[in-house]
């Protein structure tokens, strides 16, 4: 079947010697993967690697078959021009991690339009904007709306509870947080990428966020494993 969708670039692995093989998110069909043969030998026809870079936004024109775990893209062209997530220490790190948890979350073969919104709209943001070392917070926080466990946003209370998602008044298992990351949760609870927020967190104060919203998702997502990626951004923000 032909068809024509919008797509995010989530993973790329070579596969022998001269494929690549692409696992998008798309708009219309969830998560494909496609199979880009010889894409790294030939320099004719229309599909370049450039293109499948990672948060890459494009408009494909591909075949589709029930019978196959991999696709075949006929026709590609860039959807959103995206350069400095790709060129930007900063950015391309953050984009690295943010593509990989994305990658391993996302396994249904159907459409949702707003999750693949938000994502896209995120993606646009980021690029348009100069670096904000925050985004990874926001992404993530805002990531478990469309994944349905965000955070309630009641927060006259000392502690917020991980495993329940709910802040609470008393202390009351391993689970419970306090102290700066509740300070850092509760700013970014409930705001837009619009607004800009910047966290003024040091190195230690960013790994110990980052693992509690980590945390969070390990709670919330059966098999849900730390990226490996992880060390690369902990290191890039030292």
């Amino acid at each position: 079947m032909q068809v024509s969708t919008k797509a995010i670039v989530l993973s790329k692995i070579r596969y022998q010697d001269h494929d690549l093989i692409v696992k998008c998110y798309t708009r219309d069909f969830g998560i494909k993967s496609y199979l880009l043969k010889n894409i790294l030998k030939s320099k004719k026809g229309n599909l370049k690697p450039a293109y499948f870079q990672l948060f890459s936004l494009l408009e494909i024109e591909a075949d589709h078959r029930e019978n196959r775990s991999l696709q075949y893209i006929r026709d590609v062209k860039v959807g959103y021009k995206t350069e400095t997530i790709h060129t930007q220490i900063i950015k391309s790190s953050i984009v690295i991690f943010l593509a990989e948890i994305t990658s391993n979350i996302l396994k249904e073969e159907e459409q949702n339009f707003e999750l693949y919104d938000f994502i896209a709209t995120a993606i646009q943001w980021f690029e348009a904007h100069e670096t904000n070392r925050s985004f990874h917070f926001q992404f993530l926080i805002e990531l478990t709306k469309y994944l349905g466990f965000y955070p309630e946003l009641k927060q006259d209370a000392p502690y917020f509870n991980l495993l329940e998602g709910k802040f609470q008044g008393t202390n009351t298992d391993m689970y419970c947080i306090s102290g700066e990351n509740l300070i850092f949760l509760k700013t970014l609870l409930g705001i837009k990428f619009d607004d800009n927020i910047k966290l003024n967190l040091n190195t230690n104060q960013k790994r110990d966020f980052l693992d509690m919203i980590l945390t969070y998702f390990k709670l919330h997502l059966d098999g849900f494993k730390e990226p490996k990626s992880l060390v690369v951004l902990n290191q890039v923000f030292n």
